[in-house]
C-alpha cells in the first residue's frame, strides 16, 4: 500500500475559490466528468481542511475540476510514483517512454526502487522533468553520487567534474565553483584537525561528518536547488 499523496490543502482552496465555486460544484465536476463517484461535498471539504487525503485518482479528477495541473495541488513529490502523478503522467506512458515492461515499471513504484539502466534513466529524467536533485533520489544514485564527491574533495576535484556532470546530467562549468567551494571547505576543516592533533592525524570528527553529509552540501552549494 503506498503512503498518502503529500497534498497541499491551502493551495486546493485558494484554487477553487479563485474559480467562485463551492465545494459542491467541484464534487459535482469531479463526479460528472473523471468518474469518482463516491465524491461528496464533504470530501473536499475535509480535504481542504487537512482531515483526509486524496489518494491518487482523486488527486487527479480534483484538478481536472479545478482547471489546474496536479502538480500544484501536491507538496513536493518524493517517490517515483509521486513525481509520475505530479506530471499528470499515466504509468502505461512512462513504461513505454521508458522502454520498460508495464509490469516492470509497477513493481518500481511499488518497491520504490528503480532499477532501469543509464538509457532508461536518462529517458525517465527527461519524461518527468526532474532537476539533478530528484532525479539522483528517484533512480537511487545517491550512493555513486557521495562517492564521486568524496574523491573529489579529498584528492583533486579537477578529475571528478566528468564524472559527476554526467551522473547528474549537468554542464561540467556549473560545477567548477561548487566542487572548488567543496574541497576548500574540507581542506581547511581537516588542516585545523592536524593543528588540534599537532600533526598526528588526519581524521577528526568535522571531517567525518562533513563525508557523511556531502550530498547535502552539494546540492546548497547548487544554484536553483529546491
Amino acid at each position: 500500500m503506498h503512503p498518502p499523496l503529500p497534498f497541499n490543502a491551502r493551495a486546493a482552496r485558494a484554487l477553487r475559490e479563485k474559480l467562485g465555486m463551492a465545494p459542491g460544484h467541484v464534487a459535482y465536476g469531479m463526479r460528472a466528468s473523471f468518474g469518482t463517484a463516491h465524491v461528496t461535498p464533504e470530501h473536499v471539504e475535509a480535504w481542504e481542511r487537512g482531515t483526509a487525503l486524496p489518494d491518487a485518482g482523486e488527486v487527479a479528477a480534483l484538478a481536472g475540476a479545478l482547471w489546474c495541473h496536479p502538480s500544484e495541488l501536491m507538496g513536493r513529490p518524493r517517490t517515483l510514483r509521486e513525481h509520475r502523478i505530479a506530471r499528470g503522467i499515466p504509468a502505461e506512458d512512462v513504461a513505454r517512454g521508458t522502454g520498460l515492461r508495464l509490469d516492470a515499471y509497477h513493481h518500481m513504484e511499488e518497491t520504490g526502487r528503480w532499477t532501469g539502466d543509464k538509457r532508461q534513466s536518462a529517458k525517465l529524467g527527461a519524461l518527468l522533468q526532474l532537476p539533478p536533485r530528484d532525479f539522483i533520489a528517484v533512480t537511487g544514485l545517491e550512493g555513486e553520487l557521495a562517492r564521486l564527491l568524496t574523491e573529489a574533495v579529498t584528492t583533486r576535484w579537477q578529475a571528478h567534474v566528468r564524472a559527476v556532470a554526467r551522473l547528474i546530467s549537468m554542464e561540467r562549468k556549473q560545477l567548477h565553483g561548487p566542487l572548488d567551494a567543496m574541497y576548500h571547505e574540507y581542506q581547511a576543516l581537516m588542516t585545523a584537525t592536524l593543528s588540534r592533533a599537532g600533526g598526528t592525524t588526519a581524521s577528526g570528527e568535522d571531517g567525518r561528518r562533513y563525508l557523511e553529509e556531502i550530498v547535502d552540501h552539494f546540492w546548497t552549494r547548487l544554484p536553483d536547488q529546491p
